[in-house]
């Protein structure tokens, strides 16, 4: 949240740059009366989220507890301009917002559209800028979340896929994110038949990217994290498809024997796995180092987790990178990655209009459910409350549902509503 604030008065003091076709930072619109006041999640600073009222913009039946995404919704206006948009009709958002003719997103690579953000403090910080994204701060544009009753969506012919009436809100929502980004990261890292495939961090976006390395064949996942995850994990996976490593029960310690490094070695005929997948974040510290150099602002993110995957791997093995990074790390083993030959990629902000379409046909056919990975249901006004709940890791909260006034009974196969 500190890095937010940073680059909203640094996008201040730059300005933005001139290629954005869609208006930057709209996080308040006009008023429209008493009328059109929706319940909203609003951050208020670090730690510190309420639901507040807002300005109406597009009425939404489903909302997923993450970062960045975005949701199902019903349409209730269409602008002057989108001809492929019906009122009435179910659609889910994607969570970048993308103009749909420039060089990426005519090649589908929607999260990296060149007309939807103008932040010129993250072309400066990355030499190059992201698509606009909901809810993801002023370096991507400064748009307003999702969390909300209503949400306005810009290029709507562009950035809503229509729902089909056989799939229940609480399996399309999932399409608008978690889906494409587990998956991207599957795929981008090139798992392959037979691969034996380590996952570092067992939340909802590595465990779906765990069923999607087995649906690409991969031999053995070996799941990264710690309780109650790791229970979860089991309930999900058979016994042969999975193993498990609990990182708090090892050291971190590099001049140790008993390491998640060492672990994963172990379990891989003593080479390490073909594959790492970094599904968690650098933003969790291990070591007290790391710890100090983030909170002194001399890192933005700790190498810890990548460093892992990287020395976990075979020689020539890969390492996909998925987990969000914000700025800069100390302490980064190139020396393994240059000596070893692992390919390093960074999977990026994934691009969910390569791949929407074809997983919407993967939820009709049966062959991916993504209810497997949703713990709760909630509602929009406790949204504060389960924020909490969720960073403590309360109740084995894995991905959580959020409904609205708007949304259809729960469907089969969804939890219970819970209320905090």
């Amino acid at each position: 949240m500190a890095l937010a604030q940073a680059a909203n008065i640094a996008e201040k003091a730059l300005g933005h740059d001139k290629n954005a076709i869609t208006k930057q930072d709209m996080s308040t619109f006009p008023s429209g009366g008493e009328s059109d006041l929706m319940k909203a999640l609003v951050w208020m600073g670090k730690n510190d989220v309420q639901i507040g009222n807002g300005r109406a913009q597009a009425q939404a039946g489903g909302r997923s507890r993450c970062y960045s995404q975005s949701n199902r919704k019903y349409t209730e206006l269409v602008g002057r301009q989108v001809h492929n948009v019906e009122v009435g009709k179910r659609y889910v958002a994607s969570f970048q917002i993308a103009c749909g003719d420039c060089y990426f997103c005519e090649r589908k690579l929607s999260s990296q559209c060149e007309k939807t953000n103008a932040s010129n403090t993250e072309k400066s910080m990355y030499g190059g800028r992201t698509a606009g994204i909901f809810g993801y701060s002023h370096l991507t544009g400064g748009f307003a979340g999702g969390q909300a009753e209503y949400v306005r969506v810009p290029m709507g012919d562009v950035n809503l896929l229509e729902i089909p009436e056989d799939i229940p809100d609480e399996k399309a929502l999932f399409l608008s994110d978690v889906l494409a980004t587990s998956y991207h990261c599957v795929v981008d890292t090139c798992v392959r038949q037979d691969d034996r495939v380590a996952i570092f961090g067992a939340g909802p976006i590595g465990q779906m990217a765990g069923r999607f390395a087995l649906i690409q064949g991969a031999e053995k996942i070996i799941f990264v994290d710690t309780e109650p995850r790791i229970t979860v994990i089991k309930s999900h996976f058979k016994s042969e498809e999975v193993d498990v490593v609990d990182y708090k029960k090892l050291s971190n310690s590099s001049l140790s024997s008993n390491t998640v490094v060492s672990q994963l070695k172990k379990l891989c005929d003593g080479r390490g796995p073909d594959v790492a997948l970094e599904c968690a974040a650098g933003e969790y510290p291990k070591s007290w180092l790391h710890w100090l150099e983030m909170n002194t602002g001399a890192e933005t993110d700790t190498s810890e987790i990548v460093n892992e995957c990287i020395e976990s791997v075979r020689s020539f093995g890969r390492c996909g990178v998925t987990g969000v990074y914000a700025g800069f790390t100390n302490h980064f083993n190139i020396g393994s990655l240059m000596q070893r030959g692992i390919r390093l990629i960074g999977n990026g902000q994934a691009p969910v209009h390569k791949y929407w379409k074809g997983l919407l046909e993967d939820i009709q056919g049966g062959r991916i459910n993504p209810l497997e990975m949703v713990s709760h249901r909630v509602r929009l006004e406790d949204l504060d409350k389960v924020y909490h709940a969720f960073d403590a890791k309360r109740d084995g909260m894995q991905k959580v549902f959020v409904e609205t006034k708007f949304s259809f009974p729960a469907a089969k196969g969804s939890p219970t509503l819970t209320r905090y």
